[in-house]
């Protein structure tokens, strides 16, 4: 029978495999089971009745509300030790003070974190030892902050011993404050909208709900700002996954996973971030559920999660919300696209550009100067479907066109490791694997984007180059200097349908929401492939859409979550492929014939 602490017990278990859970939880799990070997290193050590006395705290003081659990000792399970016991057993040598200020928790939506998080903030109130104590539970907003607050008054309420020794503010259910009139502590939820009086708070502990909700990291800071006045203050961050990549949740997640993986040194950290490994599929495989919900069988159930899962499956629109939510995916955006199994599924891994040369193009470009990436996208076209019986019509499908798309991106070398920080996205890496290139300088150098433009016109056979107005006055001024010329065509991101000629003479139509359907039909019917691009998956995964009171859809920039001209351009790319698709050019069995069934 093993004697080690329930802290060190569930890190055995996890690295043993004995507990299933994610990269990130194994990460943390193996930093705690090395600073128990080499933490004296660095003058920290694990306090394991300071841990346990938080234990004793919860089971024998703290009582949980609602449902099944309503009056129940609150006995912390193995994860919630884990975590709680290391921000209270880790301490310094030289000082007896705890190690952690910091902590970053990332779970699945009903993994009881605001209980968990609760019974600490009362802990800091009542059992810690520090006069005055300022607990705060803090929210994006006033309703958000008093969640967490709220489960806290609940756990008062069940306790007899605590019911007695802390002073409610407010009416029941109305509460605003809880005060310990002993220690002059005091727990209540703030938020940026709690009006400011007295001096700036001075927390104990500053226990953060929902981070991935905070639109900055205004709450956090100033919270943290009043550390300076406490010996061993304590920043509590709980969250379920977000979208947002240039958040100040995303921020803090990408610090807390480097923290575990302890490719970054901060002994005030601690982190417990839940995630499933990169070959998991929660919606066709239920064994990893466990990795985004450690408590899963305890307050969430299969059963729930099935459910879920199968309301993905059924609604196309509420599958991120789920993956996000349910299963710690943080998707690149509130509404997803192209699911990314859909899109891997177009994804050629065989391709070569070199299989089309001689091959009809039809080329797509979107520009940009110094934030976007520049994009240039290749479509080819790839034969054609084969006919079918379609078993939900009842009719013969007869065979349609396909097509093969490359896209490379363009991004300038000087500023790229401020820009790969800031959006989150591994620009250099793209860029040292050949699907991005750097030009020099501080601007996208369009002449490179030319030279590549004049090397595709004489390896392929190039209909027309489809392009967004901006900055294409430029990019034609630089062509002119090398001499270079293309047959290029307008294609228009807004509503309106547009008809023009083409270089060659026929009449085309271009428009970005047509381009989009096009696109997405070449898609869903398997009548595209893709060459293997990162970043362009990236930019798929990140597209976001206006939509017209008509439902037509374009690509908008300002709502993404991350750079999206990549897939901007694929669809100019497609839309010039397919322009003459509506009867306006030769019809596509004019060249091949029809086929005889």
């Amino acid at each position: 029978m093993s004697t080690d602490d329930p802290v060190t017990a569930y890190a055995k278990a996890v690295e043993h495999g004995e507990i299933v859970a994610g990269p990130h939880v194994r990460d943390a799990a193996k930093r705690h089971l090395d600073d128990m070997v080499t933490g004296h290193e660095r003058g920290i050590y694990f306090d394991a009745e300071a841990a346990d006395r938080f234990f004793r705290f919860c089971s024998t003081v703290l009582r949980l509300s609602e449902g099944q659990f309503d009056g129940v000792p609150f006995n912390l399970q193995p994860s919630q030790q884990f975590i709680c016991g290391s921000l209270f057993g880790w301490k310094v040598e030289k000082t007896g003070k705890r190690r952690f200020r910091r902590a970053y928790i990332e779970q699945g939506k009903g993994n009881g974190k605001s209980p968990m998080v609760g019974a600490i903030g009362l802990y800091g109130m009542v059992s810690d030892g520090e006069a005055g104590a300022q607990i705060y539970a803090a929210g994006a907003t006033k309703e958000q902050a008093g969640i967490l607050f709220t489960d806290a008054v609940k756990m008062v309420n069940q306790s007899p011993s605590l019911d007695k020794v802390i002073r409610r503010s407010g009416g029941p259910g109305r509460e605003y404050n809880l005060a310990h009139m002993k220690s002059g502590s005091f727990f209540r939820p703030v938020s940026r909208e709690t009006k400011k009086t007295g001096s700036g708070p001075r927390p104990h502990f500053a226990l953060c709900d929902e981070v991935h909700e905070h639109p900055d990291g205004g709450v956090i800071e100033i919270l943290e700002r009043g550390f300076k006045f406490r010996e061993q203050p304590l920043l509590v961050m709980i969250t379920n996954s977000g979208s947002d990549r240039q958040s100040i949740c995303w921020a803090e997640r990408k610090h807390a996973v480097k923290v575990a993986a302890q490719d970054v040194e901060d002994d005030t950290t601690f982190s417990y971030v839940c995630a499933l490994d990169e070959e998991d599929e929660p919606f066709e495989d239920p064994s990893c559920w466990i990795k985004a919900n450690p408590l899963l069988g305890v307050t969430i159930t299969e059963d729930y999660l099935a459910l879920q899962v199968k309301q993905a499956k059924d609604i196309a629109a509420k599958a991120n919300g789920i993956r996000r939510l349910h299963f710690c995916e943080w998707t690149d955006a509130e509404s997803a696209w192209i699911s990314r199994k859909m899109w891997e599924s177009i994804e050629d891994h065989t391709m070569e550009i070199e299989q089309f040369k001689g091959k009809r193009a039809f080329a797509g470009l979107d520009l940009s100067a110094k934030t976007d990436l520049t994009a240039k996208a290749l479509v080819f076209e790839d034969g054609f479907s084969d006919p079918h019986f379609d078993e939900k019509t009842h009719q013969m499908v007869p065979a349609k066109p396909c097509f093969a798309a490359f896209v490379h991106g363009y991004t300038p070398a000087d500023t790229i490791k401020a820009r790969a920080e800031r959006d989150g996205a591994p620009y250099d890496l793209w860029v040292d694997a050949g699907f991005l290139t750097a030009t020099p300088g501080k601007k996208t150098r369009l002449d490179f984007v030319a030279q590549d433009l004049i090397d595709d016109s004489e390896a392929f056979d190039l209909d027309f180059v489809a392009y967004d107005n901006f900055l294409i006055a430029d990019f034609e001024a630089v062509c002119g200097d090398m001499g270079a010329s293309f047959p290029m065509l307008d294609h228009p991101q807004g509503w309106n349908k547009r008809k023009r000629d083409a270089p060659d003479g026929t009449e085309v139509t271009l428009w970005m929401p047509g381009s989009v359907d096009e696109l997405e039909t070449l898609i869903m019917e398997g009548r595209l492939r893709v060459h293997v691009n990162p970043a362009l998956r990236s930019a798929v995964s990140s597209a976001t859409f206006d939509t017209s009171p008509a439902d037509l859809r374009r690509f908008t920039k300002h709502k993404a979550t991350g750079r999206i001209d990549m897939a901007v351009a694929l669809a100019m790319a497609v839309g010039a492929a397919t322009a003459r698709d509506e009867g306006n050019g030769p019809s596509v069995y004019a060249e091949r014939g029809a086929l005889v069934l």
